[in-house]
């Protein structure tokens, strides 16, 4: 694996360590825009067992596909979802997070920094919408929300924000859908959890939700109690100035509407399948240089078969358009900028 400069940023060059047939399609979004670990870490969870991993990988595509609808509704599902959750004012949203604390005149465009996904649960109501259409929000908010993750980033961080938070707005079918998410079909993708100003009220229901969680989730989850607390995390600079008297970022929430013909290239069937056997024939030199790398013993891999990383890589984004609708990270804001550009590159702009 390696990184280049270019376009304004690092830009990640590894590609998937394993294949598997009949699977490959399904993981191409994850593999080839964050860590080809995913596998891997599974596979540390559950004692290198290899049957384990053969049935999380048959399982996770069957179960995406039955959560997303399948591939041919993703392109109207996704306005559906967008309409339903993602577009209610601050209920939720995600930035990015820097390593390291950069003083750059405002507004600062970071490359490549830890995704953050704040969740203001007092707006969050079971009864606006039935579970299973909250259930397909998530998966499709867990789906997107992976794309923001780059290289050197392996995981998100989640800042539970109960302010204002009353038993009305305690979801516990949902809770454990994201218990399951976490631990059954997302393996170490999460960082951290902040769970901030929690009221007196939260104890009861937390008695409840702790006996449903892994030990190695729990052991992520930090409470905070003033907002302060949060620069333990969240550089002052990249915290929303919602945070009042600590955050200096003042962003504000933007909709970002589907466009109309935005996903008008996953009807060009032809180009996509002459992308995909490209990606197929890819994979298969990838598949052997990997073989011939095991078979030799070394510690570090050919140019060759760095190389072949690389071009999978680039080609992704090539077949990209063709196999997965636009996202609001994808949608130009009134500025002209996104977040998600066509290479892939994550680029998070900070105003302070």
């Amino acid at each position: 694996m390696g990184e280049e400069e270019g376009g304004g940023g690092t830009q990640r060059t590894d590609a998937p360590l394993f294949v598997f047939r009949g699977f490959a399609l399904a993981l191409q979004p994850a593999l080839a825009t964050s860590s080809p670990l995913l596998l891997l870490l599974y596979r540390v969870l559950r004692g290198w067992r290899c049957k384990c991993l053969e049935n999380y990988t048959s399982h996770k595509s069957k179960w995406s596909c039955r959560c997303s609808g399948g591939e041919e509704k993703n392109n109207r599902n996704e306005i559906r979802c967008e309409g339903r959750g993602v577009r209610e004012p601050k209920k939720g949203f995600v930035m990015g997070k820097p390593k390291k604390n950069n003083r750059a005149n405002p507004p600062l465009t970071i490359c490549h920094p830890l995704p953050t996904s704040y969740l203001n649960v007092h707006l969050h109501y079971s009864s606006d919408q039935d579970p299973k259409t909250l259930e397909r929000l998530t998966i499709y908010l867990m789906e997107t929300g992976r794309l923001l993750i780059q290289s050197p980033a392996e995981t998100v961080a989640l800042v539970f924000d109960l302010t204002q938070f009353g038993l009305s707005n305690m979801d516990y079918s949902l809770v454990q859908f994201l218990v399951k998410c976490f631990e059954a079909y997302y393996p170490e993708s999460l960082g951290t959890i902040l769970i901030h100003n929690a009221p007196l009220v939260f104890w009861g229901a937390w008695k409840i939700i702790e006996p449903w969680l892994d030990p190695v989730v729990a052991s992520k989850i930090k409470f905070t109690y003033k907002d302060q607390d949060l620069l333990d995390l969240i550089p002052a600079e990249h915290l929303p100035d919602s945070f009042q008297g600590v955050g200096k970022d003042k962003y504000k929430y933007q909709y970002l509407a589907p466009v109309a013909g935005e996903n008008d290239l996953m009807k060009d069937e032809a180009t996509k399948g002459a992308l995909l056997a490209e990606r197929n024939a890819l994979t298969e030199k990838y598949d052997a240089k990997t073989k011939e790398w095991i078979a030799s013993g070394s510690e570090t891999a050919s140019p060759d078969r760095e190389a072949l990383a690389k071009e999978l890589h680039t080609q992704y984004y090539k077949l990209e358009p063709y196999i997965r609708a636009r996202s609001q990270y994808h949608r130009k804001n009134s500025t002209g900028k996104s977040i998600v550009q066509p290479d892939g590159t994550v680029f998070w702009t900070y105003n302070n």
